[in-house]
């Protein structure tokens, strides 16, 4: 019989919460599958995450649990923006998941701690792609709190918040702002050029830019800013006008107050 130390159980479980497979720890660290489910499972026992009908509180809108209405209009955006939810055949309960570039760590953490905000029932992963990772959470209630997921890209159907998102948005627009924003946007240093006394001067500005394909998603977006009065204007690419820029040096600081970039 092989007895596997603490270091190798530490390692497999590091992966697991990473979001690798059990088969694939299991073959990584030469141990028996059934021995890193077990592994796992006393895991998330010890953090309480074991599911079970008794210890999961109700759903906001089935059951009027409190809602963490900020943390929710953050994630909000960041769904809008680059998340889905998806529920496979083999799966209880379907998945919402963020996907966030590997530059970007500290926005991933964010993502994590509205997630566990928002679903404080629920464990949180993160699973690795090439190039980025995805921050998932698995709950039955995703699409009681997500009702713009539908069949098919969001730009290829109608997009639009049921009234009491409205509520949330219009007591925390910035949080929703900042959400899309981390997901479609970012912060970066424009250029241009001037003649200034017959010479030619190149001037750098800040400018916050955000890029969706979805007309619904894009009206959201320069709705609230209008709300926030923050100054935008379209920028049409190629003859796309799927660009948002802001770059006003009242509205840039205004946003710095409140967004930042990303990090």
């Amino acid at each position: 019989m092989n007895f596997h130390g603490t270091e190798v159980r530490e390692k497999a479980l590091t992966l697991l919460r990473d979001g690798v497979s059990n088969r694939e720890v299991a073959r990584r660290m030469e141990v028996p599958p059934g021995t890193i489910g077990y592994w796992l499972h006393m895991d998330r026992a010890k953090r309480g995450e074991c599911p079970g009908r008794g210890s999961f509180r109700p759903c906001p809108r089935c059951d009027g649990r409190e809602l963490d209405q900020a943390a929710y209009a953050y994630l909000l955006g960041l769904y809008l923006g680059d998340g889905h939810i998806s529920q496979h055949a083999s799966v209880r309960a379907p998945s919402l998941a963020i996907t966030c570039g590997e530059g970007w760590p500290g926005l991933m953490d964010e993502c994590e701690a509205a997630m566990r905000t928002v679903f404080p029932d629920n464990s949180v992963c993160r699973v690795r792609r090439t190039g980025c990772r995805d921050v998932k959470v698995y709950s039955k209630h995703l699409y009681c709190l997500f009702p713009q997921h539908g069949h098919g890209r969001k730009h290829e159907r109608p997009i639009a918040l049921a009234d009491w998102q409205r509520e949330i948005v219009d007591a925390h627009p910035w949080e929703l702002i900042r959400g899309l924003v981390h997901s479609d946007g970012c912060r970066n240093m424009n250029w241009t050029t001037r003649v200034v006394k017959g010479e030619r001067k190149r001037y750098e500005y800040p400018r916050y830019w955000f890029t969706n394909v979805s007309d619904d998603i894009r009206q959201l977006y320069t709705d609230t800013l209008d709300r926030l009065g923050v100054e935008w204007k379209h920028c049409t690419r190629h003859g796309k006008p799927y660009n948002i820029s802001v770059a006003r040096r009242a509205s840039v600081a205004l946003m710095d107050a409140h967004i930042g970039p990303k990090h």
